[in-house]
């Protein structure tokens, strides 16, 4: 195994050592709901929106696997850092137990209560067919997104944050070349529309899970074979989910927000839904590096916190948070500038155009505190706080969004709706950065002797 040391050196090029080769990786995750949004756009209005309402429910999915991730990253982090390699090997083998299992709950239960699901967010029954079409396959290849993204945090605990990137941008050129070929037909392959989307998924899903576990073991050798005792097993699932449980919980709070203001949206048409869609897909590839550099506080938070380091964590977050708000506030005038030509990129029907142009003029204002918020959040969830990540996520996204977005509804439609999510996000920055503030000044107090 060759980690890099985060625990030494300086922090801005330690965290732009771990936030480039990210950002890439992030880029990537995006850049494949983009393709399969563009690919799927050139369908129709219809297959664009049935897309677009399936976007809620991945999100509670990934929502769980990035909390088993985060968990993951935090013991395996650690553990490196005090130089602990075995319990790292461990770490990483269970993690990669308790991924399957929870794989195949979300399989069966999806599968199982997947109409009654959609209907719930305002699926009609026009549409129907289409998503449970696409979602009937994706369901199946939730192995296949699980096991690689618990593999890549492990490889990331270690400081090495290229090899999960290009393992995604792996995925990503698969899913771009078979994305057009499933979707319309090519030679003997018959056109399966919307759900040629959802088979290149899992095709290109399960090519970056065999990478990524070939890694793991071979290279990294941080895959056991051997079996553990119950109670190592139950110890180790246990210190995973403690932050795990939490993590999720404040990661599934955005996707049931989005999933009532995609239903506030559904009133206005299936254009306002498709528009929110693409937007938010923007919204994401625009934010990569906001969100890169919070994954990257992840690993070097534990690596400090393995050999108490408190004051680089501080360091650390002083140095993100003002680097967000920074580069938030330029990317909303950069986005505000070629609003319309993006936009025209992914849809030619001009009621779709027109909201996702207003959505980037409105939402953007908001990127540099939702970076505030991501980095806090991670170093809040690594050095094993996670539960007041948890009431910022559950204060911006349930407290705050749920009621501006009805009132901004009801005063400018789908404008309103952009409007009060946007200042949603803005409060939950603004207590994250008092938050932060509270707990450096917790970490600098004298433990008691």
């Amino acid at each position: 195994m060759k980690n890099l040391d985060l625990t030494t050196g300086s922090i801005p090029k330690r965290l732009t050592q771990l936030t480039l080769p990210m950002m890439l990786g992030i880029i990537s995750m995006v850049a494949f709901n983009l393709i399969d949004t563009y690919f799927v756009g050139q369908l129709g209005k219809r297959e664009l929106a049935a897309l677009s309402f399936t976007f809620p429910v991945i999100m509670v999915i990934f929502s769980v696997v990035q909390g088993l991730g985060i968990g993951a990253t935090a013991l395996i982090s650690q553990s490196i850092g005090k130089g602990k390699i075995d319990k790292a090997r461990r770490e990483t083998t269970d993690s990669l137990l308790l991924g399957v299992m929870i794989a195949g709950v979300f399989i069966l239960l999806g599968l199982a209560t997947m109409e009654p699901i959609f209907r719930l967010i305002g699926v009609s029954e026009d549409l129907m067919p289409l998503v449970t079409s696409y979602m009937t396959i994706w369901y199946l290849a939730v192995f296949f997104v699980t096991i690689p993204f618990i593999g890549n945090s492990a490889i990331r605990a270690v400081g090495d944050a290229r090899t999960p990137s290009f393992i995604m941008l792996f995925a990503v050129l698969i899913n771009a070349i078979l994305d057009p070929i499933l979707i319309f037909g090519w030679g003997p392959i018959p056109s399966m529309g919307l759900r040629g989307a959802a088979i290149a998924t899992a095709i290109s899903r399960s090519l970056t899970m065999v990478l990524s576990l070939y890694i793991l073991y071979y290279r990294e050798r941080l895959v056991t074979l051997s079996i553990p005792t119950l109670d190592i097993l139950r110890g180790c699932w246990k210190a995973i989910l403690g932050i795990a449980l939490p993590s999720s919980a404040s990661r599934l709070v955005v996707p049931v927000a989005t999933g009532i203001i995609t239903a506030f949206l559904a009133q206005y048409g299936d254009h306002a839904v498709a528009a929110f869609g693409v937007g938010s897909r923007l919204e994401f590839l625009a934010m990569s590096v906001l969100f890169a550099l919070a994954a990257s506080i992840g690993p070097f938070a534990g690596q400090n916190l393995g050999k108490n380091n408190i004051l680089r964590i501080r360091q650390c977050l002083n140095i993100s948070a003002r680097f967000s708000i920074i580069y938030g506030l330029a990317l909303w005038l950069i986005l505000a500038l070629v609003a319309r030509p993006i936009a025209e990129v992914f849809s030619e029907d001009p009621k779709v155009v027109e909201v996702v142009v207003w959505f980037l003029y409105i939402l953007p204002a908001s990127f540099g505190m939702q970076g505030v918020t991501s980095a806090v959040n991670s170093s809040l969830n690594t050095i094993g706080r996670p539960m007041p990540a948890f009431w910022i996520i559950l204060i911006q996204m349930i407290a705050a969004a749920v009621p501006l977005v009805y009132f901004g509804s009801l005063l400018f439609d789908e404008l309103g709706i952009f409007g009060g999510l946007t200042i949603a996000y803005l409060i939950g920055g603004v207590l994250s950065l008092v938050l932060h503030h509270r707990y450096l000044r917790q970490l600098e107090q004298p433990t008691p002797a």
